[in-house]
């Protein structure tokens, strides 16, 4: 009895020193407007949420996170430039808009860079990753962790692409990023830059004739609406990127750093396992909602490969020749 009192007091004394620990760490009151461009009920929503449950729990309320989706605080450049501006505390977005901030990003979307997950996952995790993410403190950003958007893929209303030359004169809707559009055009498309708070409409009223997004992307934006031919090419890795205003998190005490920095590596496992295991679900939506899906072949995706493979030369004679000679050579360590 003795003993088992003794146990019952000491996590008694192990809870009331756990609630003096929370209770005296420095946090404020702080709502924080997190914006995103999916749906709430997209892979991203889904982490926003994650995360804004996290962070609570870890700051006994303290810092509240309120998600605004569907773009509702603007397109990823118009948010950027926001936090920027210290008119906004957060959101999450594509790294390939960041390259109009710091040309370095545009590493990410040279075409066929990551074989797989587990490449893209050491690189963006590793110290090649934290290196582009720590030069946005200069740019009035602070990047804190990476999520995924996903391996990405094409759709049309047109044909089914299954060739190099079923591109040709198909209008695309690319991101608003230099290599996109160059890779596209030449790969025979017609690149159309074009912010993805626009597309549904463009693709209703074939403004354009297709897109480029990952299978969980295409769902939850309901593209197949829209669209009837998906095509499995997989020619960029694209990763979403958590920021926060660096103007904002100035003000943070180091334990608010602390709180959302460890929430934010939580958000983004549960985000990446949770892409990757709604990627198979998605595909058989897309197809029982009518979409004709083609796995293009190596062959013709070795022939995308070699006619894009001037915007890694491209990429580095823009004054990039250590970004890529890094990358290259991190990637060849781990396939080996």
């Amino acid at each position: 009895m003795k003993k088992q009192m003794r146990t019952i007091m000491l996590g008694l004394g192990l809870a009331a020193m756990t609630a003096v620990t929370s209770q005296a760490a420095d946090y404020h009151s702080r709502i924080i407007r997190f914006g995103y461009g999916l749906s709430a009920d997209s892979n991203q929503g889904k982490a926003v949420d994650f995360f804004a449950k996290d962070l609570a729990k870890r700051t006994g309320g303290k810092l509240h996170v309120k998600g605004f989706g569907n773009a509702s605080l603007g397109s990823d450049i118009q948010m950027q430039n926001a936090l920027i501006g210290g008119a906004q505390e957060m959101m999450v977005g594509s790294t390939a808009t960041l390259v109009g901030i710091d040309s370095d990003f545009g590493v990410y979307d040279l075409p066929f860079l990551f074989s797989n997950t587990k490449e893209a996952d050491t690189i963006l995790d590793g110290p090649f990753g934290q290196k582009l993410l720590n030069a946005l403190q200069a740019k009035g950003l602070v990047g804190i962790v990476y999520w995924e958007n996903g391996f990405r893929n094409l759709t049309n209303s047109v044909r089914p692409i299954k060739t190099v030359a079923d591109l040709k004169g198909i209008k695309l809707r690319v991101m608003q990023n230099p290599m996109y559009i160059d890779m596209f055009d030449r790969l025979g498309a017609n690149a159309v830059p074009m912010s993805f708070s626009e597309l549904f409409t463009a693709l209703e009223t074939h403004t354009v004739d297709g897109q480029e997004n990952p299978v969980n992307t295409i769902e939850s934006s309901k593209f197949y609406e829209v669209q009837k031919y998906l095509s499995l090419t997989k020619h960029v890795y694209s990763p979403w990127v958590m920021l926060a205003s660096k103007a904002w998190w100035d003000k943070l005490t180091p334990d608010e750093h602390k709180a959302i920095t460890e929430a934010a590596v939580d958000s983004r496992k549960f985000e990446r396992d949770y892409s990757r295991s709604a990627q198979k679900t998605a595909l058989t939506f897309l197809k029982k909602h009518g979409m004709q899906v083609t796995v293009v072949s190596d062959a013709q995706l070795a022939k995308m490969r070699d006619l894009a493979k001037p915007e890694m030369e491209k990429f580095a004679a823009a004054g990039h020749q250590q970004e890529v000679k890094t990358i290259e050579a991190d990637l060849a360590k781990l396939r080996k």
